[in-house]
């Protein structure tokens, strides 16, 4: 093993654990010390491969958020819209019920915590969404809206699957993001 690899490897492990605290405490609940011993990482290894702190760390957990999603929404399988969706919020409430309703989606906890205090992490938060609505304002042109239009319909996805997982998270229940499905499922028709 190349010390480049090795480090390679430290800097996952970092990301990966500032993503799994921040899902479970939040940004704010998540300090620099807890990522270190939860990542099993050496102190100093922190600043050398995150040399700005905590909000450049933040910010690349966020990008690894993001691309877990992309690949959700990559791996679904291709069919009318409302299906499509109601496929990927099931796999989403199984993720969020199965955590016993502790894990939440990271790039909305950062989003509503740090949004008016980090610019550099209100930006991080908006190009994760905008990762997210780009491939289903794309599978929504596919079957047949308009470009502006498919842009539209799929903010209004990404945004109400995620009020559905923070309503779902707060009620303990998957039933919030089922009705989100439905309703979704129902415009999607239209």
């Amino acid at each position: 093993m190349t010390e480049q690899t090795k480090g390679g490897r430290t800097s996952a492990r970092l990301v990966e654990s500032m993503l799994e605290l921040i899902q479970a405490r939040g940004y704010s609940g998540t300090g620099l010390a807890t990522v270190t011993e939860h990542a099993r990482a050496p102190k100093g290894s922190l600043y050398f491969h995150f040399p700005e702190g905590k909000e450049a760390l933040g910010e690349k957990a966020i990008e690894l958020a993001a691309e877990r999603f992309r690949a959700l929404l990559a791996d679904a399988p291709d069919g009318p819209p409302g299906e499509v969706v109601a496929q990927v919020v099931e796999v989403l409430a199984g993720m969020l019920a199965d955590s016993d309703f502790q894990l939440g989606c990271p790039v909305s906890v950062v989003a509503l915590e740090m949004g008016g205090q980090s610019e550099r992490l209100r930006e991080a938060c908006a190009r994760a969404f905008d990762s997210w609505i780009e491939p289903v304002a794309a599978h929504l042109a596919a079957h047949g809206r308009s470009p502006a239009e498919a842009r539209t319909l799929a903010t209004a996805v990404v945004s109400t699957v995620e009020g559905a997982m923070i309503v779902s998270r707060a009620q303990r229940s998957v039933e919030p993001m089922r009705c989100a499905a439905h309703a979704l499922a129902v415009l999607l028709a239209a």
